[in-house]
């Protein structure tokens, strides 16, 4: 995984030095595809079915591929994750690989090329920033939490922005990086303490989901229910927050 990751990376790095000049084409609202992302998903894929030629794949751009495993492992990635940053010069987007065996996410890595750093984690195995075991934070007060969301437009109703009126009231403050891959990291890295979004793709959360559950933190959909690839939403803090954001959208929902 981190082999296809860093090789992507570097066409990645070379791309968005040169960012003006990539040829960007419309794929809907506030979604948009580059030649950067498919290349990248095309040296992944590449790397990726050397090493294990019989596991199926997952991908942001070309879909779904059945592989002939008998274990029914694939690959889910997202060879660029937080396009619109990478196209408007903004240095935090990141790639995301994560493995599943039997519809259990065991594996996932997300890497962020331009701070060269590597979240990464194993099922059992504990959950890594570079060589550096992490943990999410220890619990604290609501009022001095960091927490981070991500502002679609499928999550722009009503029930979103009174959760959102309510996290900034209730917590310490409120991020929107546009990069969820990463932002699922930092809860996991104890950088963040909680994390909400909606409208979410399985590329989007594979990866995060393994190193949040391996640092210890939570992670469910917002209504505290098990956390599924097609939730359609996804709620990750350490003890407190986690608990929290709950009880703070619940609250906002009753008003």
């Amino acid at each position: 995984m981190m082999k296809a990751a860093d090789k992507a990376a570097r066409h990645l790095r070379r791309d968005f030095g040169e960012v003006e000049n990539l040829q960007v084409s419309k794929k809907g609202p506030a979604d948009f595809v580059s030649t950067a992302d498919l290349k990248a998903e095309s040296i992944i894929r590449e790397e990726l079915s050397y090493a294990r030629p019989d596991y199926g794949f997952l991908m942001e751009e070309s879909g779904a591929h059945e592989g002939s495993d008998a274990s029914d492992r694939r690959w889910i990635v997202d060879p660029l994750d937080g396009t619109t940053n990478f196209l408007h010069g903004l240095p935090h987007w990141a790639i995301s690989i994560a493995l599943e065996e039997r519809g259990e996410l065991i594996a996932g890595l997300v890497f962020d090329p331009i701070k060269d750093e590597v979240f990464r984690a194993e099922k059992g195995q504990g959950a890594f920033l570079n060589d550096r075991r992490i943990r999410a934070s220890a619990p604290r007060d609501m009022s001095s939490s960091l927490v981070a969301t991500g502002m679609v437009r499928a999550s722009g109703d009503a029930r979103y922005f009174a959760e959102l009126q309510a996290a900034l009231m209730g917590t310490g403050g409120i991020r929107r990086w546009g990069t969820a891959s990463l932002d699922l990291a930092y809860v996991a890295a104890g950088r963040y303490q909680g994390f909400w979004e909606y409208g979410l793709s399985p590329w989007d959360v594979a990866a995060g989901i393994v190193i949040l559950r391996e640092a210890g933190a939570l992670v469910s959909d917002t209504s505290g229910k098990p956390i599924r690839l097609d939730s359609p939403s996804i709620l990750a803090g350490n003890d407190s927050c986690h608990g929290g954001l709950m009880k703070l959208f619940r609250q906002a929902a009753a008003k």
